[in-house]
């Protein structure tokens, strides 16, 4: 018999990717507020009020999951910024929802989290350092990853550095899919050179929180590439290869974005808890990039 694993958020970036390379090991059960896409594959799509405590306890009784990822969230942290109160009750509220939910049926849960949990002023952070967020987004993921801390076990906290890839479901926060928008139409993009990250590619990324799923292993892990670079730097190394000439990125800062919410400076992270943990690689970004822009868009190893 299978394992079944839950995923909420099913129609997001991550958890998109996360269901087009699952493979048929498990049951999957997709649970979003979104109808069912064409190009979702193998998996029993249940749309609801991610929200509705009452139905989501049902469902989670109904289905037994032996393992949860938990993908749902307001990820947008500038809109974040502007409605803390409904970052709070997507970001922390269900989160608890989850948890709850998840000890009752005893089952293991993966929760993502972010690189900006940090508040910058270092970079290369490991996970024993101490988050200090410095927006409303972080805030309440540092809220969410204590909720999750105070389970006695079978837990994992994957912090996602800057997530680069195309939607697999064409939903989702992708900013790589809106620069190639605009490329097309022949518009250069602002892109800040006073903001570090540690990009990784969303295919890496979905067999990782698959690996962890499968795991026994509890903890925070860091899952990010292996190179630290603004995100200027990357606008023009993805230009280069998208053959764009270096004028489609215009250095902007952070500060003169209209409506941008504070980020950390460098919010980089060491991976090399990840490296050793798990069989799938942290890829640097040209690895990264050959994952992102195959043309045939099948998985690779």
């Amino acid at each position: 018999m299978k394992k079944r694993l839950v995923i909420t958020g099913a129609s997001g970036f991550v958890a998109g990717r996360i269901l087009a390379g699952v493979g048929g090991e498990w049951e999957v059960h997709a649970l979003s507020s979104r109808n069912r896409p064409e190009a979702v594959g193998d998996c029993i799509w249940h749309s609801l009020d991610l929200g509705d405590s009452e139905t989501l306890s049902s469902l989670f009784g109904a289905i037994v999951p032996d393992a949860v990822i938990h993908a749902a969230a307001m990820a947008d942290i500038d809109a974040c910024e502007a409605n803390p109160a409904e970052a709070r009750r997507v970001n922390v509220e269900l989160t608890r929802s989850v948890v709850e939910l998840s000890e009752r049926r005893g089952a293991r849960i993966i929760h993502l989290s972010t690189d900006t949990v940090f508040d910058g002023e270092r970079g290369d952070y490991r996970e024993t350092d101490p988050p200090n967020p410095v927006n409303v987004y972080a805030e309440t993921k540092v809220k969410a990853e204590r909720l999750i801390q105070s389970l006695p076990g079978n837990w994992a906290i994957a912090r996602l550095s800057l997530v680069l890839g195309l939607p697999a479901l064409g939903g989702g926060n992708s900013f790589l899919a809106k620069w190639m928008r605009e490329w097309e139409a022949g518009k250069p993009v602002g892109a800040p050179p006073d903001e570090i990250r540690t990009p990784v590619d969303v295919r890496t990324l979905a067999r990782a929180l698959l690996e962890l799923a499968a795991s026994e292993w509890t903890g925070i892990v860091h899952l990010a590439g292996s190179e630290a670079l603004s995100r200027c730097d990357l606008g023009r190394r993805i230009a280069a290869r998208l053959g764009h000439p270096e004028s489609y990125v215009v250095p902007k800062s952070s500060a003169d974005i209209p409506g941008r919410a504070r980020r950390p400076r460098d919010a980089s992270l060491d991976n090399s808890l990840a490296r050793s943990l798990l069989k799938t690689p942290m890829r640097n970004l040209d690895e990264a990039l050959d994952r992102v822009l195959d043309p045939s868009g099948k998985e690779t190893p």
